[in-house]
């Protein structure tokens, strides 16, 4: 009995580490993807179908990652695989003719994209005609991010969000409220300053919440990034001397970046960069996530045209390398600018010379095995309009994160727009007893799809939760099982969801099976040959049933069977079974039972025997012990 309990337990721990590893990646694998980390998290959905674990989930985010990483062949491989999945939305078709048409397979394309249409789809009229565009028509299939109210917008400009331990960090030329008013030539608005503010305040924003310190001058400054310990904040400014601004050969202002301290609860210190040059412009800082690089838009000298993208080491003292332009993946011969790069190391930026929908649009990258980027995606609508869309951020979460836009219905001139992307689903929930009301740990969660197939399987944590990633707009079944108990299921949906929630909460109730030896994880209680005295290992047995009943379920009532073998007299035995009973009921009251728990307290002698050693078999001693044995049996739980 003991070798038995031991294997249960040691398949339960490791069917519990593997149910808890499969969770853990599939969220891992979908942070990735949310954060355009598209190889990694192509490894892990990979290890997900080869573990069985919701594979056809796996298989939708793996052919989408082969999509993103321009790889049109491994795609449609497994987009096959998923359009013949039951239920598969149907943006998949979509997904699949493009990667057809990526492919070259055009005759096929024309068949997906038809059985898109019949099942209901609508094309986008701005989606992107050329072959080698297709990675952002399979982004766009579906639309990924949606706006959220910002309330910090004025009449003025405003762009350039990001948020720092709680606060957002902005630009803004809403110099309102004070005495003197600067006013930019260019647009007749006051000059651009930097602001911050509490990211949950609901107060007005004004010329009060300028950061304070020595980043703000009387000319342009912002937008900013600040490093991962916020010592240092990287930031554009008019090149500016105590002289006033300093010009090119050609009589312009350009812009250079600039790097302050934060001391004394102020930023100062303010540094000049070995990057910077009067003669052509450095600005829209970001930092790698490390904070070993910094990205920059500049028009030095050797680029593709217009403003390029560029990228220096920060080296330990502080000091900069040598600049080097990100290439012609990213820079074109017009306009890139904004960078940013979010905190598993991808680029996100603006630019007017890739396949857009109007003027500057906003693209993210995907990168091979070697971190090198080797495509650009369009983030669509809404995060990309006909006029001008930039300066994208993404926080920590992958999920969240602003951008700035010109587009009409704004408040002004740039405004800042906070977006989301929809949530992962997961339903997720608490096992409790159906007695005491108590958490069950290590109970095996099952989910089932509509049609009893199973999608995934864990166990709950040591208080009694679960969370499992599930699809929308699907029906479920989740059974939890577990040995002292009966099963319990429940049937949901997620189905007609609003887009902004997150979760869905499926609580199970056991009932506990009426057995105490498998409640109290009993081994057999033995007696020695012609004694009713309760031995060493007996007493230890007698102790859990004594917890049991005081601590597990405190309103159990139980009656006690105590047996003999067969040897002896019949009279001899039943007598003989009945001392054990008592010695037996004694015991437990002795250790705090309440007597009327105990209903009965009887011996049947060797009228029970559990095999069979009768009077006239050979049986070796151990076998004989097993007759010599208590059973208790629960009356009551409740």
């Amino acid at each position: 009995m003991k070798s038995k309990n031991y294997i249960i337990v040691y398949f339960a721990l490791i069917l519990s580490l593997a149910g808890f590893a499969q969770e853990g990646k599939q969220k891992r694998a979908d942070t990735l993807f949310n954060k355009f980390s598209f190889v990694k998290a192509a490894e892990v959905y990979h290890e997900l179908i080869e573990n069985n674990y919701n594979k056809d989930y796996a298989t939708r985010r793996l052919a989408d990652c082969y999509a993103y990483l321009r790889n049109p062949n491994q795609a449609s491989r497994y987009y096959k695989q998923v359009v013949q999945q039951e239920n598969v939305p149907i943006e998949y078709y979509y997904k699949y003719s493009q990667a057809l048409r990526g492919n070259k397979e055009y005759d096929e394309s024309r068949i997906w994209l038809e059985r898109f249409k019949d099942s209901g789809g609508i094309t986008n009229s701005n989606n992107f005609d050329k072959d080698i565009d297709f990675i952002s028509n399979v982004f766009n299939a579906k639309q990924q991010y949606f706006l959220n109210k910002l309330n910090i917008n004025t009449k003025f400009s405003d762009f350039g969000a990001i948020e720092h331990d709680g606060k957002i960090y902005f630009t803004s030329s809403r110099d309102e409220g004070v005495s003197i008013k600067r006013l930019y030539g260019w647009n007749e608005q006051p000059f651009l300053d930097v602001y911050v503010t509490s990211k949950d305040s609901k107060k007005q924003v004004d010329h009060t919440s300028k950061l304070k310190g020595d980043v703000n001058s009387i000319y342009h400054d912002g937008p900013v990034t600040i490093t991962n310990d916020g010592k240092n904040m990287y930031f554009s400014r008019n090149n500016a001397n105590d002289l006033g601004k300093e010009y090119d050969k050609k009589g312009i202002s350009n812009v250079k970046i600039y790097r302050a301290t934060f001391k004394d609860s102020i930023w100062t210190d303010i540094e000049d960069l070995s990057i910077n040059n009067k003669e052509y412009s450095t600005q829209h800082p970001a930092l790698s996530p490390d904070n070993k690089k910094l990205y920059f838009t500049s028009d030095m000298p050797g680029g593709y045209g217009g403003s390029d993208i560029y990228v220096v080491d920060i080296n330990p003292d502080g000091t900069l390398g040598i600049p080097k332009n990100l290439g012609n993946v990213v820079n074109t011969r017009f306009t890139e600018g904004t960078p940013f790069v979010n905190n598993e190391g991808t680029l996100f930026f603006a630019s007017d010379g890739h396949v857009g929908l109007g003027l500057l649009d906003i693209f993210g990258t995907s990168a091979d095995e070697n971190g090198d980027i080797t495509n650009v995606i369009n983030l669509g609508v809404p995060i990309n309009s006909n006029k001008d869309d930039f300066s994208f951020t993404m926080n920590a979460d992958g999920l969240t994160g602003y951008f700035s836009s010109n587009r009409p219905g704004g408040r002004g001139d740039d405004d800042i727009y906070s977006y989301y992307r929809v949530p992962l689903l997961h339903v997720k929930g608490t096992v409790i007893d159906a007695i005491n009301t108590r958490p069950i740990p290590n109970a095996i969660i099952t989910l089932y799809d509509d049609k009893e197939n199973k999608i995934a399987d864990m166990m709950t944590d040591e208080n009694g939760d679960y969370s499992i990633n599930i699809d929308r707009n699907k029906d479920y079944k989740i059974v939890a099982s577990q040995a002292k108990y009966i099963d319990d299921y429940r049937v949901f949906t997620s189905k007609n969801l609003k887009s902004i929630e997150s979760t869905i909460t499926a609580n199970l109730i056991l009932n506990p099976v009426q057995n105490v030896v498998i409640l109290a994880e009993l081994n057999t209680i033995y007696f020695d040959y012609d004694k009713h005295n309760i031995r060493p290992d007996a007493a230890l047995e007698l102790d859990k049933i004594v917890n049991l009943m005081k601590n597990d379920y405190p309103e159990m009532v139980i009656r006690i069977e105590s047996h003999t073998d067969s040897r002896g007299e019949l009279s001899y035995n039943d007598k003989l079974s009945i001392d054990r009973a008592n010695s037996t009921y004694e015991y437990l009251v002795s250790k705090g039972i309440d007597a009327s728990r105990i209903t009965e307290h009887q011996g049947f002698g060797e009228r029970r025997l559990t095999n069979g050693c009768e009077d006239d078999e050979t049986c070796e001693e151990t076998d004989h012990q097993l007759n010599r044995r208590t059973d208790f049996i629960v009356v009551k739980m409740e």
